[in-house]
């Protein structure tokens, strides 16, 4: 298999529609993402979005990573983890979190958090061998 992971930083009508398909996958209640939200995502300095590319360049897997900066460090977060429901089972999960902890750490930042729906089993089982230990917290959302 010749993969690739490649930043999307240039709005492209096939790109966005994989995007949109793919987030409609990991939450299906969710509103479609607009154009004009998903050109912010690639202007912005903090996010970075990529799409891991199977054999003859048809795209199977995206992530978002956002990286900041706070008082108590730089901080990542690693979010929308999909791969294309044809091709899972594959190992693309895990080249895509890989990835992105490698472009992470390029970065300066601290720590790596994520979040993964419980249900998720076999997503949730990757993380821990890539090394990522559950964290006991409370995460509170508000929608606005």
């Amino acid at each position: 298999m010749l993969e690739k992971i490649i930043e999307i930083k240039e709005f492209s009508p096939e790109i966005y529609r994989f995007v949109c398909r793919l987030t409609k996958e990991l939450s299906p209640n969710r509103e479609d993402l607009s154009k004009e939200a998903f050109q912010a995502i690639l202007d912005s300095e903090n996010a970075h979005l990529f799409v891991l590319q199977g054999t003859d360049d048809i795209p199977v897997g995206t992530l978002s990573v956002g990286i900041y900066r706070t008082p108590t460090g730089c901080k990542a977060w690693i979010e929308d983890i999909v791969v294309d429901h044809e091709f899972r089972g594959l190992g693309y999960g895990k080249k895509l979190v890989e990835f992105a902890i490698a472009f992470i750490g390029n970065s300066g930042a601290d720590t790596i958090s994520l979040t993964s729906n419980p249900s998720r089993i076999a997503a949730n089982q990757l993380y821990q061998t890539l090394g990522f230990e559950r964290y006991e917290t409370n995460i509170y959302k508000m929608r606005l």
